[in-house]
């Protein structure tokens, strides 16, 4: 079994070469292309030592206000936002093979996918990595050997909270199936299912996330380029969906969320998700980019076009125009102090025959992927919740126009950050059906 390290271990300066050979994600080393893109469009580069101290300052705060022991995350964003220590996010999306105990007063200690608890070793904020213990059914191998397991990982995750709660049972929880809430009860821990720590902690960005942001959608945005570069009629859509994760890999992002872009008849009604159809001259073809790039950070940004062979229609210029004032409404209402009901109230009215199809939420928050809050549409008013804007949310800004019957659709949206006096917008790449690079 790999060795785990405690708090004993040699802290290593996060601003030394010796660090930033060891951060992976988290450092954007000299050979990456990204670094003259962003030196080229004034992108000055984050302080992680700061980002890291605040994000976990912030969870702490969270689980402070609402008397919990610490927490135990097992949603790889929520890890990646208390530790900044990434693993093989997306498989550890659908196999729980890592988690991390944050003590509200106490140690942040890393489970770790057992042969990499080494990843942790240079990030000076995790306290100690240990091996996670694994109870799901492909290393149980059996309904007795998963509760065999589960029983060991309740026990060591209750030493941690009776060792540093100073008598506070109570654990916050983000995923867990019950049989580990009921073993953990067992052990004399009283847990406690809880998204809601994380979503308000991750709410408010400060100033040295933003600038890994902006440095994530310049990314994109490189790859958006690439992709109006290749579109020519002949493309498929996969083919040309393939140049937005070219660049995102190269640049040191990390994964695409969904594969939404569509062409022509299959941009209405939207969702679907992109294909081998061969996009012809005069399509339209509109995409949403859910791209989690350099850093972790998210840029989720949408926009529509018409590929080249023919000028765009009538209809796709109509469709196109009432999706950017959509947008375009919408940014102009957003101001710190705001609630969300009142953004609500006032907020674009779509035509009648585009309400039935439209997007799921008119706003929503981002950060290391899609967050909280959601802010929907008029029509959605009352199963709204409610809240307030404030300095250092980042939302994106949504419009969706596709009329029933219609033969396409259009998808725009841009990505803001809200301000002391407003919004500053982080997305660049021109809205124009027909863009001049």
């Amino acid at each position: 079994m790999p060795s785990t390290f405690g708090r004993h271990r040699r802290k290593i300066d996060p601003s030394t070469k010796e660090a930033k050979g060891a951060l992976g994600m988290s450092y954007i080393g000299p050979a990456n292309p990204a670094n003259l893109e962003w030196k080229a469009a004034g992108l000055t580069e984050p302080d992680f030592g700061i980002i890291r101290q605040y994000r976990l300052d912030r969870l702490r705060a969270e689980l402070k206000s609402r008397d919990f022991a610490g927490a135990l995350l097992y949603d790889p964003l929520n890890i990646r936002y208390a530790t900044d220590v990434s693993n093989m996010q997306v498989w550890c999306l659908h196999n729980p093979t890592r988690y991390a105990f944050v003590a509200t007063e106490g140690p942040l200690v890393l489970f770790d996918y057992e042969q990499a608890v080494h990843l942790a070793r240079a990030f000076p904020l995790v306290t100690e990595a240990r091996p996670a213990i694994g109870w799901f059914y492909m290393y149980g191998g059996s309904a007795e050997g998963e509760r065999k397991l589960c029983k060991r990982w309740a026990q060591e995750v209750a030493d941690l909270v009776h060792a540093h709660g100073g008598g506070n049972k109570r654990l916050a929880i983000d995923k867990c199936e019950q049989m580990g809430i009921t073993m953990l009860a067992a052990e004399g821990v009283e847990p406690v299912s809880s998204q809601e720590f994380c979503e308000e902690a991750r709410k408010i960005k400060h100033p040295e996330e933003i600038k890994a942001m902006k440095r994530a959608v310049n990314t994109c945005e490189v790859g958006i380029a690439a992709m109006w570069k290749h579109l020519k009629p002949g493309i498929t859509e996969n083919q040309l969906w393939a140049k937005l994760h070219e660049a995102n890999i190269a640049r040191g992002g990390e994964w695409i969320e969904t594969r939404l872009l569509a062409s022509g008849p299959r941009t209405n009604p939207w969702f679907h998700e992109c294909s081998d159809r061969v996009i012809e001259a005069g399509d339209i073809v509109a995409f949403d980019t859910d791209l989690i790039g350099p850093y972790g950070y998210c840029a989720d940004i949408s926009r529509t076009w018409v590929a080249p062979g023919k000028k765009p229609s009538n209809m796709q210029r109509t469709l196109h125009q009432i999706a950017c004032d959509h947008v375009a409404f919408n940014k102009e209402l957003l101001k710190p102090g705001m609630t969300f009901h009142e953004l609500i109230k006032q907020s674009f009215q779509l035509p009648p025959d585009c309400v039935e199809q439209r997007y799921g939420v008119a706003m929503h928050g981002v950060g290391l992927c899609d967050e909280y809050p959601s802010i929907l549409f008029r029509e959605d008013g009352e199963a709204a919740h409610d809240g307030v804007l404030e300095p250092g949310m980042v939302l994106c800004v949504e419009s969706l126009v596709c009329p029933i019957g219609g033969r396409e659709g259009v998808k725009v949206e841009n990505q803001v950050v809200i301000t002391e006096k407003g919004i500053e917008q982080l997305d660049e790449f021109p809205m124009d059906l027909v863009p001049e690079l």
